[in-house]
């Protein structure tokens, strides 16, 4: 998903966009059962969730997954059909948060496996991590003044322990080795699938909600959603910047057409 995103972002021309970070996006979400062969998909829409503060820059990445009419995804085909936006939900001082896509948090270099290393999630080192890297994107954004990131010093994460707790005592997991491309040379990284209470300045829950916390937020990692919330139940018409383009929405649905299943991935 994200070397297709990326090629799109390309494939537009827009040259200020082509390495623009700061967007986040789940995996494809519909009814799926898991196989030795891969993930099998039983729906006939699956959903993709696209975030980003730059609405120009959604409006272009959406104008060219609409130019596409089918799109290929391992043995996947499917076609977009309609999008829609989510309102804003009210940010408080500190939120409880899922992982609607893994949290990565560290960045890995080359032949080197630190990537992978486990942190359990009730040390401050997991906190600490995430705090960093939250506060590096943001300086780069550029989007907030000196005295606005000295004011940020109030960043930690609590995870839900009783529901790590209670996934171990399940002999499931919340953390798992993912793969990531990154300037074509394939990294292994642990991410960490759980909910989790943020306790930080508005700002920054604003910057993580959209753009997403942790590392390769902009290839699919760490897309946070508030727990307890039905996203269908608030949603609104998007409306293109751009006058003269049919106004889709910004969460994407997308029609799949049916497959053997031995064809489906």
């Amino acid at each position: 998903m994200a070397q297709f995103l990326k090629g799109l972002i390309v494939k537009g021309g827009r040259e200020e966009f082509f390495n623009y970070n700061y967007f986040n996006f789940s995996g494809l979400k519909g009814q799926t059962k898991v196989s030795r062969s891969g993930l099998h998909y039983y729906s006939s829409l699956v959903t993709l969730v696209l975030s980003s503060p730059n609405e120009d820059f959604l409006d272009y990445l959406l104008e060219q997954v609409f130019k596409t009419p089918k799109i290929e995804l391992g043995n996947l085909i499917i076609s977009p059909e309609y999008t829609e936006k989510e309102s804003e939900p009210e940010l408080e001082a500190s939120n409880k948060f899922v992982c609607i896509s893994p949290l990565v948090l560290l960045t890995p270099t080359f032949d080197d496996d630190s990537g992978k290393r486990f942190i359990n999630p009730d040390t401050d080192e997991f906190s600490d991590l995430l705090y960093e890297s939250t506060l590096t994107r943001m300086e780069r954004s550029g989007w907030y003044s000196q005295e606005q990131m000295e004011s940020f010093y109030k960043f930690q994460v609590v995870p839900d322990m009783n529901y790590v707790n209670k996934l171990k005592e399940q002999q499931k997991k919340f953390a798992r080795i993912y793969s990531v491309y990154d300037m074509d040379v394939k990294y292994e990284v642990r991410g960490y699938t759980l909910p989790f209470t943020l306790y930080a300045a508005h700002e920054v829950q604003d910057f993580v909600f959209k753009c997403g916390l942790g590392a390769f937020t902009h290839k699919g990692f760490g897309m946070l959603d508030l727990a307890n919330n039905s996203p269908s139940q608030r949603t609104e018409p998007y409306k293109f910047k751009r006058e003269g383009f049919v106004p889709y929405k910004s969460r994407q649905q997308e029609q799949s057409r049916p497959k053997d299943e031995d064809e489906q991935e």
